[in-house]
């Protein structure tokens, strides 16, 4: 009402309007922009089928000129940002976009979730190889290795060139700590075996000194024999004590064996050189012609041969002896006759294998095959070993060869690794990789067999001791640390113990048990390395903690596992579930109760959530399979409902009016439910057109034969009969206005200018609508103001004042209500 009352005191000049064909016309899209949105769809079309950039697809996937553009522009798209981007633009506007997006950046978030994961198993693997590196539990060592390294080769294309390096540096480690450790047990096994060759070597001597002093004096063993066997026994403890420690005792016994021995060699070779004086002197004693000088003779020569105490004299000495007066030695008693033919037999067997080891120039099966034949020898009497005494002798000097020829080929190498290790004693190597060196040239030179040069052995040695004495610093300070890392582990059983001995069950916060057991064992790993015996009983007693507190957790996971697998059961039951929003509604109640839960084994927790998962994601398939059918509902819907626009969407007023019944039916029958909200909103917006267009004309037609009435009135022509009914039983009984107020109203009504000779009638009549209260707000509609006009004008009796001026006037006053229409 108010803005009537402007319009009723406005300046009466005349305004402007816009003809009805005009607005009309404007409402309605040109068929330009119809050719420009073609244009575009076909321009953005021929986009698609060529290559463009992440940011040019985001801008097609919302600014698209059609849905099926827009789509295609999204599933095209995968930088992450982008996704994100669109997806936010197009929530509430496009949903094909939206669940396309939606689901890109899911796949995405899926991918870089994988990822994740294996960049998690790759650091995982580096982590574990370098403890394994570092590892003093050589327990299945070379199976865990195995194991690592075979985890790793999937993975180590995805790795990157740092991570693949320290995998590579912790396995090559690895590698090096097997080898260590084989050479630990090469070493063990040869110290073994030298320990035993010592001991064998003493029981030969004691056994050869005893067979000596046991036999006849008459069959004394060749000179010859006699120094093969000193030299032999003399290397072999020389390779026996090579790089090892030797007991003072067992040195000593050696020693005393080894003079006793060469105190006989010395007097058989005395014996030997004084065989033609001795054979004169036992002629002289035979007979009784004897002289003083013939004794003074036999004891000169007596002292000269010296003849061991303890040893039997030869037949010949002994009758030097007598001649020198000097008695007799006693004679030593015989051994068992069955077990020297057992030996002697099984010597003869052995015999032939030794002999083909030394044709075959085996020098180590030849040495042990010779060590073998040596104890079985020295163990017969004198009688057996005679008849075998010659094929020994010519086989060690066979071995002897042997032996010569593999010192020979040794040496220079010996010398190389001599050099070796003193210009490693020179060098500020890093104390770990320096004893990792100075074990391999050990192990070659032991690999080498040794040597029997002491010299050589003793430069060796002392190189080696030189390069170890910054190692030996190191592995000290070493030491400490694997104490402190002891006394850590100390304390974490004596936290745990404390815990355990306070811990009320019954009102237990589970996860933050579980915190400490999951801390007190990587607490326990990052205490290392420790000495393994000193670690032995702390490790006992942290594994009996860690059993009693694992117990009430594995308790606890059980039941909670329980609980868990009620709600998959629960779950399950779900997917054929009706309503659909019902069991939706459930589900995610089941996934709260699920969050609810507590503690749980991670293996047995994953199984279980992925059969919840699985039967959660069945539920939820059944509302996106419904989502997607309502899609294509609305798609196709879409497709029609476009056909009819297209067809009906040029009609302006001016159009054939059949059409435009033709179009308002179709229209009519088009369902907005299913259509997507452009397409509702366009319907709509045609429909609106249509009543518009509809209304206009109605009006126009009204408005129109009003005109034709006014003129025939104002003519006489108009008969009774073309009045219509209604207006005599709504206005007949009104009071009656002259054909000039009545115009004058109309002018009013219609803020159109009345002739100036009108003006003070206007205003009075302006003032009297005021006085009568319709400036109050309850102004009827204008159109029926109009109508009641005309019908008072139409209704008049007496034409005498309804004027031709009147009646244009009258009617100019409708045209102009007519184009505001």
């Amino acid at each position: 009402m108010a803005a009537f009352i402007q319009r009723l005191f406005k300046s009466r000049k005349a305004t402007p309007t816009t003809s009805p064909k005009t607005a009309a016309k404007s409402d309605l899209p040109q068929p330009k922009e119809q050719d420009t949105r073609q244009l575009l769809r076909e321009q953005q079309e021929q986009q698609l089928k060529n290559t463009l950039s992440q940011s040019q697809l985001a801008t097609l996937a919302i600014d698209g000129a059609t849905a099926a553009i827009r789509l295609q522009a999204a599933t095209g798209i995968h930088d992450e940002t982008l996704l994100q981007q669109v997806q936010k633009r197009a929530k509430g506007r496009d949903k094909s976009v939206y669940q396309t997006v939606k689901q890109a950046l899911q796949t995405l978030k899926e991918q870089q979730a994988e990822e994740a994961n294996t960049r998690e198993k790759i650091k995982t693997l580096v982590r574990q190889i370098q403890d394994q590196a570092g590892s003093e539990d050589t327990k299945l060592y070379e199976a865990r290795l195995e194991a690592l390294q075979e985890n790793w080769r999937p993975l180590e294309n995805q790795a990157t060139p740092e991570q693949a390096q320290h995998f590579l540096e912790a396995a090559h480690q690895c590698r090096e700590r097997l080898k260590q450790m084989a050479q630990a047990k090469s070493e063990a096994a040869r110290h073994q075996e030298q320990t035993h060759q010592r001991s064998e070597t003493l029981d030969l001597l004691r056994e050869t000194l005893a067979d000596l002093k046991s036999k006849e004096a008459a069959d004394l063993p060749s000179l010859s024999a006699l120094d093969a066997f000193q030299k032999t026994q003399e290397n072999r403890w020389l390779e026996a004590t090579r790089d090892t420690q030797v007991g003072k005792q067992e040195q000593k016994d050696y020693e005393q064996l080894m003079l006793s021995f060469r105190n006989y060699l010395s007097a058989v070779s005395r014996l030997s050189q004084a065989k033609e004086a001795m054979s004169e002197l036992v002629e002289w004693a035979n007979s009784d012609q004897a002289t003083d000088a013939h004794r003074d003779a036999a004891s000169a020569l007596l002292t000269t041969i010296e003849w061991p105490g303890d040893f039997p004299q030869p037949p010949d000495l002994a009758m030097v002896r007598k001649l020198a007066g000097k008695p007799k030695a006693p004679k030593p008693a015989t051994a068992n006759q069955e077990k020297q033919k057992a030996l002697s037999d099984a010597l003869q067997a052995a015999l032939p294998e030794l002999e083909a080891a030394l044709d075959a120039r085996l020098y180590k099966e030849s040495k042990q095959l010779f060590k073998l034949a040596q104890s079985q020898f020295q163990q017969l009497d004198p009688r057996q070993r005679k008849q075998l005494q010659a094929r020994m002798q010519l086989l060690a000097g066979q071995f002897r060869e042997l032996s010569d020829w593999q010192g020979f080929a040794t040496e220079p190498k010996q010398i190389a690794l001599c050099e070796q290790m003193e210009h490693l004693a020179e060098q500020p190597i890093e104390p770990e990789a320096k004893a990792e060196r100075i074990k391999e040239l050990q192990s070659e030179w032991r690999d080498l067999g040794g040597s029997s040069d002491r010299t050589l052995w003793s430069r060796f040695k002392t190189a080696s001791d030189a390069a170890y004495e910054p190692c030996k610093i190191y592995f000290e300070a070493k030491s400490d640390l694997k104490q402190a890392n002891l006394q850590t582990r100390t304390a974490i059983c004596e936290q745990l113990d404390a815990f355990l001995a306070n811990a009320d069950w019954s009102v237990m916060n589970w996860k933050g048990a579980e915190r400490i057991h999951q801390t007190a064992r990587e607490e326990w790993k990052n205490a290392w390395p420790v000495d393994f015996r000193d670690n032995r009983q702390v490790q006992k007693r942290f594994d009996e903690l860690l059993k009693q507190l694992e117990r009430p957790l594995d308790q606890e996971r059980q039941q909670n596992e329980a609980l868990k697998q009620a709600i998959v059961e629960k779950a399950e039951t779900l997917i054929t579930h009706e309503p659909l929003q019902e069991a939706m509604e459930q589900a995610k109640a089941l996934q709260s109760d699920w969050k609810a839960v507590g503690i749980t084994r991670h293996r047995e927790d994953r199984k279980l959530w992925q059969a919840f998962r699985k039967a959660c994601d069945q539920v939820f398939a059944r509302r996106d399979a419904q989502r997607t059918a309502q899609q294509q509902a609305t798609e196709q819907a879409d497709q029609s409902a476009q056909a009819t626009l297209d067809k009906y969407v040029k009609l302006t007023a001016e159009s054939d009016p059949a059409l435009l019944d033709e179009a308002q039916e179709a229209l009519n029958q088009l369902s907005g439910n299913q259509l997507s909200p452009r397409l509702r909103e366009q319907l709509q917006q045609l429909r609106q057109r249509l009543k518009n267009i509809a209304q206009a004309k109605a009006m126009r037609d009204k408005v129109t034969t009003w005109q034709t009435l006014v003129n025939d009135k104002a003519q006489s022509q108009l008969s009774q009969e073309s009045i219509p009914a209604q207006w005599t039983s709504q206005y007949g009984g009104m009071k009656e206005w002259d054909g000039r107020d009545l115009t004058i109203r109309a002018e009013i009504l219609a803020g159109v200018s009345t002739p100036e000779q009108d003006q003070n009638r206007r205003m009075e009549i302006q003032v009297q609508r005021l006085t009568d209260g319709l400036g109050n707000g309850d102004s009827q509609d204008p159109i029926k103001e109009f109508e009641k006009l005309v019908a008072l004008w139409c209704l008049k009796p007496d034409n005498g004042d309804l004027t031709t001026e009147h009646a244009q006037r009258l009617n100019r006053a409708l045209e102009t209500l007519h184009s505001g229409t």
